[in-house]
């Protein structure tokens, strides 16, 4: 036999056994593998490209919810990794002790530095969470209700400006201008100023870049492998980003640490110390602030964008919501946090019906059992037994979605959420249960530590906003973005759905609103800002 003859038997023999090994893998996770029981889509019991295809398409969220359609309460979305949705699997997985984030979340970490977001070991996430928690906890809301409170009124009197024009605004850009100068404010007592200047308006949209990067990376690791590649393409966006957050955060170090109150006040002498000698962008605080904006600056605006948009298309709830602001308060000022603001319940619940239709977080949190901890028990989620090693989530969006829970669920409905006068028994447990199905801040131990903060920012800016204007969609096209589209596909076809797109946050366009001065309230907004 010549040598190119025996060169294309080698080749074919190398072809048929690479065929042969993958059909073997292949009917291992199809037959053999341990969640081999489970139905879901073929392709996602072969590969995690099913999700991460998804992922990318920014619509994961819109295929989970279809795929529980079909397949129920749980099925296999990938070959290591189950998606419930059912109240009881929500508290199985996040309110049980022995369970920990995935290994999946290492891949969000900046240069390779764990944050409070993907620190994995419960130990070493108590203590960053002790650390940002005194930071967004009530008490320290109080201390930082006045600085919030400046970066509102800055909204406002930019609003003030449009309506004197009839001016429409798309209301995306603006909430996330205001949402990230209050978390770089709280965060590291910076200024950014991005609602009033261009230059640092740009972080907002970098931020919303890197959160849908990582995401796909958690989604199938895969893509992982090709980040250096990915950098290298976006390389000055990048380091424009990092530029950005290490100028801000060196300013910041650079002025005694108990100068302002934020982050920086009360990290350690030690977390500092170690910055400074080892720097800055391979610290914790650097890890920190990326995660920091991320989750405290775009979950934020996607509440305060969904909910403008749902007011803007039910008139009876705008005009409640509206009428309980205008009689509980006396005056703008009088709209501050504490007893007041709180007891606006309708308030309440219109922006718990807004996080339940369009929920700022998307991403499934994934879980797996905690491999630190002894083994006393076998992992069981809604009555299944977990094998080892396998990943489970509740997808928000979904379980929010879930009419066994939320009646109706694709309806904008606030008043689910108050007490009926004489309501029966049956309907007293049904909204307890609504209650446990709820978690747009997830549950447990590791739930967002900045609710407290979220809740302030939000009935800030709904309550005084409604106490200076009004407002409605704009009329023709443009009154339409954010809006779903009849005949779109895979969930994209209601129109009184506000869109989201999966970056394990959110993001989302619009809507496109027209404010209007409420009599002369206007001017008491002019003579505050004056005096500031």
């Amino acid at each position: 036999m010549d040598y190119s003859a025996s060169k294309s038997v080698t080749i074919v023999t190398a072809v048929y056994a690479s065929v042969l090994l993958l059909l073997l893998f292949a009917g291992f996770r199809l037959a053999f593998h341990p969640l081999a029981k489970y139905p879901g889509p073929l392709i996602s019991k072969l590969t995690g490209g099913y999700a991460g295809f998804h992922a990318i398409k920014k619509d994961l969220h819109l295929v989970t919810y279809r795929d529980h359609l079909k397949y129920g309460p749980v099925y296999r979305q990938s070959p290591n990794r189950l998606v419930f949705n059912s109240v009881e699997a929500l508290h199985d997985i996040y309110a049980n002790p022995h369970v920990t984030k995935a290994d999946s979340y290492k891949y969000t970490r900046m240069r390779n530095k764990t944050s409070l977001f993907n620190a994995l070991e419960k130990k070493d996430h108590r203590r960053r969470r002790s650390i940002i928690g005194h930071v967004i906890s009530e008490q320290s809301m109080r201390k930082f209700e006045p600085t919030m409170m400046s970066q509102v009124d800055i909204f406002l009197e930019q609003l003030l400006l449009t309506s004197q024009h009839t001016e429409t605004v798309n209301m995306t850009p603006r909430f996330q201008r205001l949402a990230i100068d209050i978390i770089c404010l709280l965060g590291f007592g910076y200024s950014m100023r991005s609602q009033a200047e261009e230059k640092m308006r740009f972080v907002g949209e970098a931020m919303n870049a890197v959160s849908a990067r990582l995401h796909i990376f958690m989604t199938w690791s895969v893509f992982a492998w090709l980040d250096p590649g990915i950098q290298f393409i976006f390389k000055s966006r990048i380091d424009r980003l990092r530029d950005a957050l290490g100028n801000m955060i060196e300013e910041r170090m650079a002025k005694p640490k108990d100068a302002v109150y934020d982050l920086l006040s009360i990290t350690s002498d030690a977390t500092i110390h170690a910055a400074e000698q080892e720097g800055l962008r391979g610290s914790e605080l650097w890890a920190e602030a990326g995660i920091f904006f991320t989750a405290g600056g775009s979950t934020t605006a996607t509440a305060l964008s969904s909910a403008f948009f749902y007011l803007s298309r039910h008139p009876a709830a705008y005009e409640t919501l509206a009428s309980e602001v205008r009689t509980t308060f006396k005056s703008a000022s009088d709209i501050r946090g504490g007893p007041k603001l709180t007891g606006c319940k309708y308030l309440r619940a219109v922006i718990d019906e807004t996080m339940r239709m369009s929920p700022p977080s998307l991403g499934t949190p994934w879980r797996q059992e905690d491999p630190m901890l002894p083994k006393s028990k076998p992992f069981v989620v809604d009555g299944h037994e977990i094998p080892p090693g396998t990943v489970v989530g509740v997808n928000t969006y979904c379980i929010h979605h879930n009419d066994k829970y939320f009646p109706d669920s694709f309806s904008f409905r606030p008043d689910r959420w108050l007490e009926k006068e004489g309501e029966t028994v049956q309907e007293t447990k049904a909204r307890a249960t609504m209650r446990r199905a709820f978690a747009p801040f997830s549950v447990g131990e590791r739930s967002c530590a900045g609710k407290a903060m979220a809740y302030l920012e939000l009935n800030l800016t709904l309550a005084k906003t409604l106490w200076y204007f009004d407002f409605e969609k704009t009329t023709g096209r443009d009154g339409q973005l954010g809006a779903g589209k009849p005949g779109a596909a895979l969930g994209r076809h209601r129109p009184g759905e506000y869109q989201l797109y999966d970056i394990f946050t959110a993001d989302h366009d619009g809507p496109n609103l027209v404010f209007k001065t409420r009599e002369e309230y206007w001017r008491e907004l002019v003579s505050h800002v004056e005096a500031e």
